[in-house]
């Protein structure tokens, strides 16, 4: 990856973001197009790196080795490697990477429901996600 000028008005912004708004902090964690779609196929449980491969398959494998870095460097994902030959490493959600379950369904309840069930949409329906469905928050 490149380097970040530290010094740079970007950088003098985001900081002051950071202090000034908790939602700034999430996007700088698990922000982009492939993030959250890692995190919410690791909430099923530990994934061999073929294993998330084939389940987000658009994705390719450098920006799935550079995010699932990002994702360890940031405490939301553990990366287990077992000293056998061939090499076994798994991946799954730290305390801190499961805390974002409600927001990962959240989001996906949201796009089912904007997007009416239709099947040409989504093929899954929220008895195919990952892991329990949360109950709904109490208005």
């Amino acid at each position: 990856m490149t380097e970040i000028k530290e010094s740079s008005t970007i950088q003098e912004n985001k900081k002051i973001a950071f202090k000034e708004c908790p939602v700034t902090y999430v996007m700088e964690k698990i922000g982009g197009h492939w993030k959250p779609i890692i995190l919410f196929h690791l909430l099923s449980g530990s994934k061999r790196y073929s294993e998330l491969r084939k389940s987000i398959p658009a994705i390719t494998e450098k920006m799935l080795i550079q995010h699932l870095k990002q994702l360890e460097l940031d405490n939301l994902v553990m990366r287990k490697a077992r000293p056998v030959v061939p090499p076994y490493v798994t991946y799954s959600l730290t305390p801190s990477g499961f805390g974002l379950k409600p927001v990962l369904y959240t989001m996906a309840v949201w796009a089912i429901e904007q997007s009416g069930n239709n099947p040409e949409i989504f093929y899954k329906d929220l008895a195919d996600f990952p892991g329990e469905i949360p109950e709904p928050a109490q208005a």
